[in-house]
């Protein structure tokens, strides 16, 4: 009884500890540093509860393996409202921290993202069987084929879509993933982090070239960024 206590209490002290701690690891965007530190939090709680169901497990197929003639478990309200407790703690933490997450703008996806960090690049993705058409509308509407550069710390907005059939988008190092449906357009908003280039490809089967639909997001400063699109621009 009096393990079982310390275990518990062991258990909370660690989903307490995942309510302070903060992933170090630099992140490449928004998106990817609010997914990965909600995933690393979760891993303080799934860790031990997995830990300490098998060392149960364990412990009860050793000592009972010989045993040809069980006897009912005995009540202990302590237990029960021990663990109750416990998991209501648990799923309490688990619900705060995901809303937390799910609901900030770099990670909801819908219809359309009003911006609340400043004016966005905003970069229009249309897909197709079997390939991707990227432009930006406001800015003088050039298209750019399977491309897409953006600046860094700077909030970019993609609106994602499809001429055809259901497509998906998805970049996984900036943690970018939304469906492209016809007919209707899905916004999702993040500020990348890293300069570099990352690779994007279609999500749903589409068709027998669904494996060729690969894109790339080039993430590029400030003033690299303008000078290509002055580039663009004036080759319009």
């Amino acid at each position: 009884m009096r393990k079982t206590r310390l275990a518990l209490v062991s258990l909370l002290a660690v989903v307490v500890a995942g309510l302070v701690a903060d992933p170090v690891a630099a992140q490449a965007s928004a998106s990817a540093e609010l997914i990965n530190g909600l995933n690393g939090k979760l891993l303080y709680i799934a860790v031990p509860i997995t830990i300490l169901v098998e060392v149960i497990l364990l412990y009860t197929v050793v000592k009972f393996r010989n045993n040809d003639d069980p006897s009912p478990t005995q009540e202990n309200r302590r237990l029960e409202i021990t663990w109750t407790i416990a998991t209501a703690i648990i799923l309490l933490f688990v619900g705060v921290a995901s809303y937390g997450v799910l609901a900030n703008e770099n990670v909801t996806a819908g219809p359309e993202i009003e911006s609340t960090q400043g004016e966005p690049v905003v970069v229009h993705a249309e897909a197709y069987q079997w390939g991707w058409e990227m432009s930006y509308p406001e800015s003088g509407n050039f298209s750019t084929g399977t491309e897409i550069v953006v600046p860094k710390d700077r909030p970019v907005q993609i609106q994602v879509t499809s001429r055809d059939v259901i497509h998906g988008f998805h970049v996984p190092k900036l943690a970018l993933k939304t469906d492209a449906m016809p007919g209707q357009v899905n916004t999702i908003k993040t500020v990348a982090y890293e300069e570099g280039t990352y690779q994007g490809y279609c999500t749903e089967y589409c068709g027998v070239a669904h494996s060729q639909m690969y894109f790339t997001v080039e993430v590029v400063s400030q003033d690299e960024y303008q000078q290509w699109l002055d580039e663009q621009q004036s080759s319009e």
